[in-house]
């Protein structure tokens, strides 16, 4: 059965396979359901593979993960044989382009026909020969290239942008990301389950709350272990907490790179006010600790006065200092028509998140996937129609509001019980001992900052984990970037990456 999908409940971002059951497709019927389920508008989540296991045949193990309008995620599995070719994906669905790289990296599995098969991170062997990356060519008299990196002037992490450039004009702008590589998903096969929280969250460290989650919705899964609904919202609400903060960092840099000094500091010192407040809550500023496999922060009635107060405090300093960013010409001349990506290309480039909302895409797992919490309260679905650095600042202006209102509505709901729940700090009265179901592959799905979160766990005969696949919707995102600079003058950079805001983390797993 090639797709090998456990129905888990509707409309969950999450979904599950019991390999025991399953018998894996060939490569090629693999692809080809893959170019199916694409012509037929499904949405391309992931692609990856691992070395088969003792007890399986020689070759690769390949996923798929997929969005079909309307409907919860659906997996795809196949076999393939090393070094094994395949007609690429990328040539009629160019979202397909940086996951069948990867797939090439880390497999040796071969996209025939991808418009430049290039590596990623520069993994294994590789390592050794990120100078020699083939960098796209511009050929004329007046042509130049500019380098910027991969050590910046600030505390930054490392990148190396590559500018052709006629004139000031930018003809093509190339990123070549993996100064960094981690290990992360080796990392994450070393230690026992119940230890890797605190490493799932320093992945993405401004991104904390929404890996934990994912997380813990996949082995909490593999575990066959509940949650209450209570410590589903307090989750929601450490996550929406971080969505603020992230977003008032990003707004703080865009003011900063077009020197609106008072709209910077006063960003600035409405994030601070957001991230104690997760501080008090958890410990973190930047949530960490708020989320453990079955359990989270328990709002009592003091930390929910507490909350209530700095949301209901910040939120008219927010909405005056938005009023000023947009009203001013120096911000619209700015950012207005700048960096622009339409919602054609921004649907068959594959992006994601908050940036591909800003172009007209409708894409959020918490109103396509909700879930018991988002459900039950749901929020509005936000778009922008111009998909320039305008549109993208004012995404995350009205994001960050209609989180705050959500945010005020749940914790001043009387009904709403938040502090019963068990304390994941709190002395253990009973050793943490799941037993994980075997021979289980789980893909847990978190609409983070960015975009959608995913942590994928595969277990053998025994229940113990043998594979880990973590995806961050940066990776999707970052060929957005260099689209969006096309035609633009160099000196547009600054606001244009500021606007997208990508991790570097996120890719150099």
């Amino acid at each position: 059965m090639p797709d090998t999908t456990m129905p888990a409940t509707p409309m969950q971002a999450l979904a599950a396979c019991d390999l025991k059951t399953q018998d894996l497709t060939s490569f090629a019927a693999f692809v080809a359901q893959c170019q199916q389920a694409l012509a037929a508008d499904c949405r391309l989540i992931s692609l990856f593979g691992r070395s088969a296991l003792p007890n399986e045949p020689a070759g690769v193990i390949v996923t798929a993960v997929l969005l079909p309008p309307g409907q919860s995620p659906r997996v795809l599995r196949g076999h393939a044989t090393p070094g094994q070719s395949y007609p690429s994906l990328t040539a009629r669905f160019p979202a397909a382009q940086i996951f069948e790289r990867e797939l090439w990296e880390q497999t040796g599995l071969v996209p025939e026909g991808h418009p430049w098969l290039k590596p990623v991170r520069f993994e294994g062997a590789r390592q050794g020969q990120m100078g020699s990356y083939p960098f796209f060519k511009v050929r004329g008299a007046e042509v130049h290239e500019v380098g910027v990196g991969p050590i910046h002037a600030g505390v930054i992490e490392p990148g190396h942008f590559r500018f052709m450039c006629h004139g000031e004009q930018v003809q093509h702008l190339e990123i070549q990301l993996g100064y960094q590589h981690r290990g992360v998903e080796a990392l994450l096969l070393k230690k026992a389950p119940e230890r890797l929280t605190p490493l799932v969250e320093s992945i993405v460290g401004d991104s904390a709350v929404a890996y934990a989650w994912a997380f813990s919705n996949a082995l909490e899964y593999l575990a066959h272990q509940s949650v209450g609904l209570a410590t589903l919202t307090s989750r929601a609400v450490g996550l929406e907490l971080e969505r603020l903060a992230m977003h008032l960092a990003t707004l703080n840099g865009l003011a900063t790179d077009i020197a609106y000094l008072q709209a910077a500091a006063t960003y600035g010192r409405l994030r601070t006010a957001i991230i104690n407040a997760s501080q008090r809550a958890c410990g973190n500023r930047f949530g960490r600790g708020w989320i453990r496999p079955g359990a989270a922060v328990p709002i009592g009635d003091t930390l929910r006065q507490d909350l209530l107060a700095t949301l209901r405090a910040f939120l008219p300093d927010f909405q005056q200092v938005n009023g000023l960013m947009q009203s001013s010409r120096s911000a619209r001349a700015r950012f207005q028509g700048v960096g622009s990506v339409s919602l054609q290309a921004a649907r068959d480039l594959g992006l994601t998140g908050v940036v591909a909302r800003a172009s007209g895409l409708s894409l959020d797992l918490r109103h396509a996937l909700p879930g018991s919490v988002y459900g039950r309260h749901p929020l509005p679905p936000i778009t922008q129609a111009s998909g320039d650095c305008w549109a993208r600042m004012c995404q995350r202006m009205q994001e960050a509001q209609s989180s705050t209102h959500w945010l005020l509505d749940r914790l001043a709901d009387p009904a709403l019980r938040l502090g019963d729940e068990p304390d994941p700090h709190a002395p253990q009265t009973q050793p943490f001992n799941w037993t994980l179901q075997a021979n289980a592959l789980c893909i847990s799905l978190v609409e983070g900052v960015r975009g959608p979160v995913m942590l994928a766990l595969e277990t053998d005969a025994n229940g113990r984990l043998v594979h880990a696949k973590v995806q961050d919707p940066s990776s999707a995102n970052w060929f957005g970037l260099a689209f969006a600079l096309r035609k633009q003058q160099i000196s547009d950079f600054p606001i244009c990456n500021k606007s997208f805001d990508l991790s570097y983390c996120g890719n150099d797993l």
